[in-house]
């Protein structure tokens, strides 16, 4: 399966995720104009990818300076796939934030607290 590599702009962040590798990052800022529009590659990519991988472990990290709210829903879509894909497959994210900003890790732990299958590790750049 091919990388997908979304490069940053003032308003989206970096996608590179690694099927080879079992890798995903996101990362940087999220408030795009369109994010419907904006993330559908990446939902096309990761529902593809989910559907080809079985007894894989997979990292994702992610790594969100600022994110709007729209953003917000559609990581806890991406996160919804990722949670059911690690019924069979050994899923971890890594939530990664700025240890000045309490409310980065708040969002994060609310994520992690209406997902069942997927880990979540918490850590500070």
């Amino acid at each position: 399966m091919k990388k997908l590599v979304i490069e940053p702009s003032k308003s989206t962040p970096f996608i590179n995720f690694d099927a080879d590798q079992n890798n995903l990052l996101i990362q940087g800022e999220s408030y795009p104009e369109n994010t419907a529009e904006f993330y559908q590659p990446v939902f096309n990519w990761l529902n593809q990818y989910v559907n080809e991988i079985e007894d894989q472990e997979v990292m994702v990290n992610v790594e969100l300076i600022y994110f709007n709210s729209s953003t917000s829903k559609v990581l806890m879509d991406f996160f919804d796939i990722l949670d059911l894909s690690a019924q069979k497959n050994k899923i971890s994210v890594n939530w990664i934030y700025d240890a000045e900003d309490e409310d980065n890790l708040e969002y994060g732990e609310d994520f992690q607290e209406d997902l069942k299958n997927l880990t979540f590790k918490f850590s500070t750049k």
